[in-house]
C-alpha cells in the first residue's frame, strides 16, 4: 500500500495507493474521495487498483469490490442495483448519475468518484439528504381531495389525463439533477430545486388532485420557484432522461396564468 502524489496546489489531502495483484490483466484506477468526521483529519483520495476480471461491469460493482477485497472502511449508500432506488447517486467522472447504471467501460482513464456536489458529507461517498427530503415533504406528496370518494371504483383517468403524468412519476429522488444546479448549490435553504419542483409539478398535473390552489399559493414565492435561471444542468444529469426544467417551466406557467385571471 503506497501513496500516490496529487497534482500541486490541491485542496485535497494526497491518500493512498492500493495497487492490483501483480498477475492482474485488465486493471483500473479509481480515484475515490474519503472522508471520516470522526478521525479529525482533511478529505483525501485514495487511489485503487481493480482487477476487472474479478467485478462486474458496473461502476457500483467495482465499489462493492473495493469494499469487500481492498479496503472495508469504504462508505457509501446502494440498494436496488436496478437504477430504481436512486440509492448510489454519487459524482462520477465529473457527473452526478447512478453508479448502478454507469458502466466501468464508458471511461478511459482512472475513473474519479466524489460524493453529490455541493452536499453535506456524512462520511466518504454518502452526501447528507437531510434537508433534500424535508423539502420534498414540504409539497406534500399526495393526492389532496375534497370530494367523497367513489363508492363502489377508485378515483379515475382518461387515458390522456394519464399521459400529462408521463416524464414526472419515474423521478427516483436521486438528487442527480439538484445537485448539478448551481442555483441549488447557493440557495437550498429556500430554492426548492430541480427533482422537488418535478415532484411538485407531478401532483399539479394530477387530474385527481383537488388541492391546485393551495399547492400553487405554496410555490408562490421569489426563491421556491423562480431561482430556476434554465440553465438546464438539471435535465442533462438526471440519470432516467428525465426534464425537471421543463416541469418547472410548466409551474411557471401556471403561476403566471393564475395571476392574470
Amino acid at each position: 500500500m503506497a501513496e500516490f502524489t496529487l497534482p500541486k496546489n490541491s485542496r485535497i489531502k494526497k491518500g493512498k495507493h492500493f495497487p492490483a495483484a501483480a498477475d492482474a490483466k485488465r486493471v483500473k484506477t479509481f480515484q475515490v474521495y474519503r472522508w471520516d468526521p470522526d478521525s479529525g483529519e482533511n478529505p483525501r483520495v485514495d487511489r485503487y487498483d481493480v482487477d476487472l476480471d474479478q467485478c462486474g461491469p458496473m461502476i457500483l460493482d467495482a465499489i462493492i469490490y473495493i469494499k469487500n477485497h481492498i479496503d472495508p472502511t469504504l462508505t457509501f449508500r446502494r440498494s436496488c442495483r436496478e437504477g430504481i432506488c436512486g440509492s448510489c447517486a454519487m459524482n462520477i467522472g465529473g457527473t452526478n448519475t447512478l453508479a448502478c447504471t454507469k458502466a466501468i467501460d464508458d471511461f478511459k482513464g482512472d475513473i474519479k468518484i466524489y460524493p453529490l456536489p455541493h452536499m453535506q458529507v456524512v462520511k466518504d461517498l454518502v452526501p447528507d439528504m437531510t434537508n433534500f427530503y424535508a423539502q420534498h415533504a414540504a409539497i406534500k406528496p399526495w393526492i389532496h381531495t375534497e370530494s367523497p370518494p367513489p363508492p363502489d371504483k377508485e378515483r379515475l383517468q382518461s387515458p390522456q389525463e394519464r399521459e400529462k403524468l408521463d416524464g414526472l412519476y419515474e423521478c427516483i429522488m436521486c438528487a442527480c439533477c439538484s445537485t448539478s444546479c448551481p442555483s441549488y448549490w447557493w440557495n437550498s435553504d429556500r430554492y426548492l430545486g430541480p427533482a422537488i419542483l418535478l415532484q411538485a409539478y407531478r401532483w399539479l398535473a394530477d387530474s385527481r388532485d383537488e388541492a391546485k390552489g393551495e399547492r400553487l399559493d405554496e410555490l408562490e414565492d421569489p426563491f421556491r420557484v423562480y431561482r430556476c435561471h434554465t440553465i438546464m444542468n438539471c435535465t442533462s444529469a438526471c440519470p432516467k432522461g428525465l426534464n425537471p426544467a421543463k416541469a418547472i417551466a410548466e409551474i411557471k406557467k401556471e403561476l403566471v396564468g393564475r395571476q392574470s385571471l
